[in-house]
């Protein structure tokens, strides 16, 4: 059966706090409440928590051990100094590098096939189901990804990042472009800034990735060439980001791995800035009383 891997490490500057704790559902769930719940009722049977040292005593007992008689719970810390030799954080880094990085602060626990998740944002059941469902089948040389309506994840409050896809006609993942400082202007247009460093329109209904991703075991080797790749030419930089929609599509262009869009009738919710809590707090009132989750989640 597969793992999850939850990307816990983030400060959640923009948010103000640690959302990772912070009480969404009537009896003080959790977003990550509903998360592991869906999970488990999708097929994974264990969770891998990617979290800071700094906090981990927090974590553990605010988050973790509320499962740990329902899954199997372990953790692994994503430090700035876990590099591959003989690379060493450049003077004036403070912060680890990026989600990838996350995921194979974890190459020590993954035996087999494994998701990734963000910590804070809610996915739904059927995107848990359609990951399960995928890595059951899946052979070493494809992943899959959960993708959504990028007017659907976008945030009242600021401006947010995404990894937007472009997906052929057999549903396969042609390439993903990650776009940071996305945000819809009084005129509705959508526009964002790619790695380019130029400010672009990007189409309302492209699909985009919420780090949602099911990977092969061997998708770890693969992170190791590719992170060596990118400190060659990144790694002196304070503030360069491994992310994982850039890895995807660097092996994808070399032909060493496709990508398979999972389509999902989940509805994808998130708290990117505090303003964005009463909408997550009514979402999931409203999944309750259409009986998608019990009401006393937080209490069993």
């Amino acid at each position: 059966m597969p793992s999850l891997i939850v990307l816990a490490a983030g400060m959640g500057s923009r948010y103000g706090g640690l959302k990772q704790l912070d009480p969404m559902g009537p009896n003080g769930e959790t977003v990550l409440d509903y998360s592991v719940y869906d999970a488990i009722r999708g097929g994974f049977d264990r969770v891998i928590f990617v979290i800071r040292e700094d906090f981990a005593e927090a974590f553990k007992s605010g988050i973790g051990e509320r499962f740990a008689k329902r899954i199997r719970v372990d953790y692994a810390f994503q430090r700035l100094d876990d590099l591959p030799a003989p690379f060493t954080p450049p003077a004036g880094r403070t912060k680890p590098w990026g989600t990838t990085h996350a995921i194979r602060a974890a190459r020590d626990l993954v035996d087999g096939p494994f998701a990734v998740i963000n910590a804070d944002d809610f996915y739904g059941r059927d995107a848990y189901a359609q990951a399960s469902g995928f890595l059951s089948g899946c052979d070493g040389s494809r992943c899959g990804l959960i993708a959504y309506p990028l007017e659907n994840t976008l945030s009242e409050h600021g401006s947010v990042n995404r990894g937007i896809c472009e997906v052929n006609a057999d549903g396969m993942l042609v390439g993903v472009e990650e776009v940071v400082k996305i945000s819809r202007n009084a005129e509705g247009v959508v526009s964002g800034i790619g790695l380019d460093g130029e400010r672009r329109i990007v189409e309302p209904s492209a699909p985009a990735s919420m780090n949602f991703w099911a990977f092969p075991g061997e998708f770890m080797l693969q992170i190791e060439t590719e992170f060596i790749d990118f400190l060659r030419v990144h790694g002196g930089k304070e503030t360069s980001e491994f992310y994982i929609p850039t890895v995807v599509d660097s092996l994808i262009e070399k032909g060493r791995s496709k990508c398979e869009v999972l389509e999902t009738s989940s509805t994808w919710f998130g708290v990117t800035f505090p303003e964005d809590k009463p909408h997550v707090v009514e979402s999931i009132v409203d999944l309750i009383r259409s009986g998608d989750y019990p009401a006393d989640l937080g209490k069993s």
